[in-house]
């Protein structure tokens, strides 16, 4: 079993500009990634205000019963999350991974409008092969 189910990228603003299912099962609609990527949009700026931690960056981990969800958000807001199957490890070094993939193959592309859906063949492929990368570490466990 894939230890990723999902992949999402969110603008600063909160749109969902990338989404991609690596499980088979429970794919969801395009609506409910809409709907998933605007709600962790607003938990994750209501608990950075709610922290009684000055400079709290938001929630970073989410765990329950059936998977975990690990955020990261770069310094121009844009957020990568990953839904996987609980207690997946080294997920954070993973999504900062995805990260310079964002940077080298979108941010670098002269075709690529800021804040707009990604649609990148070489971050695609990248992106593919990080992921298989990362099952393949993951069996080796």
């Amino acid at each position: 079993m894939a230890a990723i189910y999902s992949l999402y990228i969110i603008n600063k603003s909160g749109g969902l500009i990338f989404c991609k299912d690596y499980g088979s099962a429970g794919k969801m609609d395009t609506n409910d990634s809409l709907r998933l990527a605007s709600l962790w949009h607003s938990m994750h700026a209501i608990s950075q205000q709610l922290s009684p931690v000055n400079g709290c960056a938001g929630i970073e981990l989410l765990q329950a019963d059936t998977f975990d969800l690990h955020c990261f958000q770069s310094l121009t807001g844009t957020k990568f999350f990953v839904v996987c199957e609980p207690g997946a490890l080294h997920m954070e070094s993973l999504l900062k991974y995805i990260y310079e993939l964002y940077t080298d193959y979108v941010l670098k592309n002269p075709f690529y409008e800021m804040e707009m859906p990604i649609r990148c063949e070489l971050f695609d492929i990248n992106l593919s092969q990080a992921v298989q990368k990362d099952r393949v570490a993951l069996l080796g466990r």
